[in-house]
């Protein structure tokens, strides 16, 4: 399975709705991504550009793109950024298959 880093905002509306009722955004979240067939490994509250940041796990990465169309259109977060994260061992076979393609490859003169 694939995971993805998944990073975004909360809007000015959810932020109000935040306050009037307080609510585990952890679980909303896990709710959503098992919907589209995912998993939810962690979801952490941040600092900075972004107001949350969730690692999450999937064999399909159209169903997580819809389950993010889905947060998005709910018009509570913003500025979603997903990005496919890479164990050590998988960025391992990646240079290792990397050296086998360079083996095969001619650069422009």
């Amino acid at each position: 399975m694939a995971r993805y880093i998944v990073t975004g905002s909360y809007t000015a509306a959810a932020m109000k709705g935040l306050l009037a009722k307080p609510s585990d955004r952890e679980a909303a979240t896990s709710a959503l991504v098992a919907a589209a067939g995912g998993k939810l490994h962690s979801f952490y509250m941040t600092t900075g550009d972004c107001d949350f940041l969730m690692i999450t796990e999937t064999d399909n990465l159209q169903d997580m793109l819809a389950a993010l169309i889905v947060a998005g259109a709910s018009g509570s977060v913003s500025g979603l950024k997903t990005v496919q994260a890479f164990s050590s061992a998988e960025f391992t076979a990646a240079q290792k298959r990397a050296g086998e393609i360079a083996q095969k490859y001619m650069a422009p003169a």
